[in-house]
């Protein structure tokens, strides 16, 4: 395990395999891949077989975490990672409350998106 697996590891309290996320969305194996390639959903290959995985929080019962895709899209263009995005994603923020990604969750997608766009200054 890397350093920034370990430092991921910590940050992250769930996963989901791309398996899990089809059966939770009901689309086929295919379909979640397709969303990893568009860079709606964002994975890490993790564990001993090196699976691709993505942080449960970026689910929401049937459906992709509202605001997720357009927040990874500002921080693609700012030119973070995807270990850089999930880091700041998961990173407590005592002004936010909470992690970007709790914020997402909640329906506060505006102020995390305000946040992503101030990171490009």
């Amino acid at each position: 395990m890397t350093e920034i697996d370990a430092k991921i590891d910590a940050l992250v309290p769930a996963w989901l395999t791309v398996p899990d996320i089809a059966e939770a969305l009901g689309v086929e194996v295919t379909r979640v891949r397709q969303l990893v390639k568009e860079g709606q959903l964002i994975a890490v290959r993790r564990g001993e077989n090196r699976a691709l995985h993505v942080p449960a929080a970026f689910i929401d019962g049937d459906k992709v975490v509202k605001g997720l895709s357009g927040t990874l899209t500002l921080l693609r263009d700012d030119g973070f990672t995807v270990e850089e995005m999930i880091e700041w994603l998961f990173t407590s923020d005592p002004t936010l409350p909470g992690t970007p990604a709790q914020a997402l969750r909640e329906n506060r997608g505006t102020e995390v998106k305000r946040r992503a766009q101030a990171l490009a200054v």
